[in-house]
Parts: C-alpha cells; structure tokens; sequence
C-alpha cells in the first residue's frame, strides 16, 4: 500500500477525525439513548453509524471495484431504500454496529492507499449521466457526508443529555450556557408576532 500525501492524506484525516468523533458520541450513553429517534424524521445516533458504514462502504468499495466481503444484510435485501440503514433493529447490537463501521473503515482506508485519487469509480444509483466518477471524488464526498452527519450527531447527543459540540466548553461552563441561551431567547422574542 502507498503512504498518503499532498491532498489524498488530508482528506484521509479529516475524514478519520469525523469518524472517531461519530463513534465517541455514543460514549457514555446507554443502549436505550443511543437508538432512540429524538427528531420527527427518526433521527439516532446508532442509526446515524449504521448509515454511515453502508454509504462509506458503497462509495469506497463498491463503487471503485473493490466490494469486500462484509454483508449488509438491509443493501442485500434492498430494505435500504426504505430507510433500514437509519436506525439499529433491536437484535443488531450497538458493538455489531460500531465494529462494522471500523471495518468499513479499514477496507475504505485501503481502497483509498491502493488505489489513490485518479482511481475510477462508477456509481450505480447516480443518474446515468454522472455515474462514472473518480475515487477522490467520493473520498471528497464521504468527508463531506462524515462531517454533515456528526453535526447532526453533535445535536441528537446534546438534544440527550446536554453534551454539547467538541467545542462547547471552550467557549463556557454551564452558567455560560445558560446565559448565552437567555441571550439567544430574549433576542428571538424580539420577533415573535402576537397572536391574532
């Protein structure tokens, strides 16, 4: 395997940093917190990993050749498609669905060494006119995916226990907090319309 330089490493580390920050939002929570959906649209943290194994797995293996051979059993069965790659059914063990995310990752990292950026890709299920691609453009994609998604871990964690973003308590303890929310508030409400 090649060692990573120039812009295929930078993008390699900002990518693993996201990653390593998605796993340690689940640190500290219990089985029950880390799957429940704390949004209209069902959001969770383990389904928030779980989605991101599959499309990291797809984009950096798959789509450049190289498939693997771990099994998902929800792209298998095409459940993926209504939504079975969000959320962790209640026989898939959150330590199943963590280690299948750092598997995923080894497999992408040496896809990535392997290969390097110039590598062609063909994605399937893009429109027939973009499908065929490069795999830097799906490692710029992933880091984008893997960075969108911890924020929204970042506020599903906080929504759960109050932890807020890595760096929240740089900038204040909780009266800080506190204060700072009463600012927010009390400026909205400058807004707010009467009721009619």
């Amino acid at each position: 395997m090649n060692e990573l330089t120039g812009i295929a490493a930078d993008l390699h580390r900002y990518l693993q940093q996201s990653r390593e920050h998605v796993l340690a939002k689940l640190d500290g929570l219990s089985e029950y917190d880390i799957r429940r959906p704390l949004t209209p649209s069902a959001t969770n943290l383990l389904g928030l990993v779980k989605h991101l194994a599959t499309v990291e797995f797809g984009y950096l293996g798959a789509c450049v050749g190289r498939p693997g051979t771990i099994t998902l059993p929800w792209v298998d069965d095409e459940s993926i498609w209504d939504g079975a790659d969000m959320w962790a059914q209640a026989t898939e063990s959150s330590a199943e669905l963590r280690e299948l995310y750092r598997s995923v990752w080894r497999h992408s990292d040496e896809s990535i060494a392997r290969l390097g950026l110039d590598a062609p890709a063909r994605v399937p299920w893009w429109p027939e006119e973009r499908r065929d691609t490069t795999l830097g453009s799906l490692l710029v994609r992933m880091v984008d995916e893997t960075a969108h998604h911890a924020g929204h871990i970042d506020i599903v964690r906080e929504l759960i226990d109050g932890k807020g973003g890595t760096d929240a308590e740089d900038l204040g303890g909780a009266e800080w907090w506190r204060n700072y929310y009463a600012k927010v508030s009390e400026a909205a409400e400058q807004h707010r319309k009467p009721l009619a």
